[in-house]
């Protein structure tokens, strides 16, 4: 069993890469700045679970950087059972001061990156396998004045997520939104700010990672949830 998961270094990556060795998947996992702690997670497989696990560099902007990636996990790894398409950015300020640059990035990135890897990995994928796009719930109803762009994004992954669902018959799109979650990224960020946001929407607590990571095994193994399908975690 194979899988590939992008944004493998911290957060929700690391962790479902843990999970997914521990269940005997073999694994390429993808970072863009952050190679060593990628590499620290990559021997700590290797050395406790004893499963084939690479790693390579993917820019999510860059469609020959995904092309090559499918190619390499083909060359080393064979056909893949699972995408997890996990990697995204964001650049948080008020519409007035964000720059078309800025905009561009994160819907590139985060929505169109998606689609790439959706659209090129399709062709390596073995019948029944399950492409996992992480969506939020600021693509629904949580979204800020500071990350327009972002929320787009996050709308736009889960329409897509939907379109695939009626176009690949043969393999499951699922996409999964969480709210706040309790990243390392969440924790390094103004926690006045987080507090206020998470009064504003309603969230009690943070979502651990752990709950996240097993929603996405339990999508892997329930057979009720239908391609297309987005599922939601409130806090």
């Amino acid at each position: 069993m194979n899988c590939l998961i992008t944004g493998a270094s911290v957060g929700i990556g690391r962790s479902l890469a843990l999970k997914m060795a521990s269940l005997g998947y073999n694994l390429l996992l993808t970072y863009n700045t952050n190679e060593t702690k990628c590499k620290e997670i990559q021997t700590y497989i290797l050395d406790k679970f004893h499963v084939k696990c690479i790693i390579k560099k993917l820019d999510l902007r860059k469609e020959e950087d995904i092309k090559d990636l499918y190619e390499y996990f083909k060359d080393n790894l064979g056909d893949i059972d699972i995408i997890v398409n996990n990697a995204s950015i964001s650049h948080d300020n008020l519409i007035e001061d964000k720059t078309s640059l800025e905009f561009r990035d994160v819907i590139n990135v985060n929505l169109v990156g998606t689609f790439l890897m959706c659209k090129y990995g399709y062709n390596l994928m073995n019948e029944n396998g399950i492409i996992i796009n992480m969506t939020s719930t600021d693509g629904i109803d949580t979204y800020s004045i500071y990350n327009i762009d972002y929320a787009i994004s996050k709308a736009g992954i889960i329409q897509l997520t939907k379109s695939l669902g009626l176009i690949y018959n043969n393999i499951k799109v699922v996409g999964i939104a969480p709210n706040w979650v309790d990243t390392e990224s969440t924790r390094e960020m103004c926690q006045e700010y987080l507090e206020s946001e998470l009064k504003r929407i309603g969230q009690k607590e943070l979502i651990q990672v752990e709950t996240v990571v097993n929603k996405i095994i339990n999508i892997i193994v329930d057979k009720n949830i239908k391609s297309g399908e987005i599922i939601r975690i409130d806090g």
